[in-house]
């Protein structure tokens, strides 16, 4: 699978996701600017790592349907709901399954977050790592998090995790994509891995 690395933290009243910018199979750097941090809905996002084509189409996917989902309950379209879709549509191709694992999460009443991996199974957690830089992210991750901390706090933890991990795992590296929910919306921005 190629490489990457995307974290996803949980913060008093949203959630931080971030991944770096790379793109590499085996030897072979194909770019240096791919996005792989999404928007599926104003309150819910996600972030992946493993084939961007497939990351892509199922990003795209989701967010058509939690669009139509929407407009049936004329109500926001909360995380649980998103990330049972998302693993509905991976479960469905097992046999020919999308090659990524995604971090999935957003703001209803309180920040949640899931980890699905490329067979759909929904695993929820406060805070995550995937991709081939996950062991290096999960080593900044593990010992630092702490729960309810403040947004920019989570914000840094998360630079910090990708930032680690693209020192050591070179399928992943040339920029920061990050992605900021909370009950108001979403924030994305992009920085440089100094």
């Amino acid at each position: 699978m190629p490489g990457a690395t995307a974290v996803g933290i949980t913060f008093d009243g949203g959630i931080v996701l971030a991944s770096e910018k790379r793109i590499a199979f085996g030897n072979f750097l194909v770019s240096k600017s791919t996005k792989k941090t999404f928007p599926i809905t104003n309150k819910v996002g996600a972030t992946c790592a493993g084939l961007v084509a497939d990351m892509q189409i199922l990003s795209l996917q989701i967010a058509a349907l939690a669009k139509i989902r929407k407009m049936e309950l004329k109500r926001d379209v909360p995380p649980n709901t998103v990330a049972k879709m998302m693993s509905n549509m991976m479960y469905e191709r097992r046999y020919f399954p999308l090659l990524t694992q995604v971090i999935v999460g957003g703001v209803v009443d309180k920040p949640i977050m899931y980890t699905l991996d490329p067979l759909g199974s929904v695993l929820p957690d406060d805070y995550a790592a995937v991709g081939t830089g996950a062991e290096m992210a999960l080593g900044v991750l593990d010992p630092q998090f702490k729960p309810n901390m403040s947004r920019d706090e989570a914000v840094e933890l998360a630079k910090h995790a990708v930032r680690s991990a693209a020192l050591r795992d070179s399928a992943s590296g040339d920029g920061l994509d990050i992605l900021v929910i909370t009950k108001d919306g979403t924030e994305e921005f992009t920085e440089d891995i100094k």
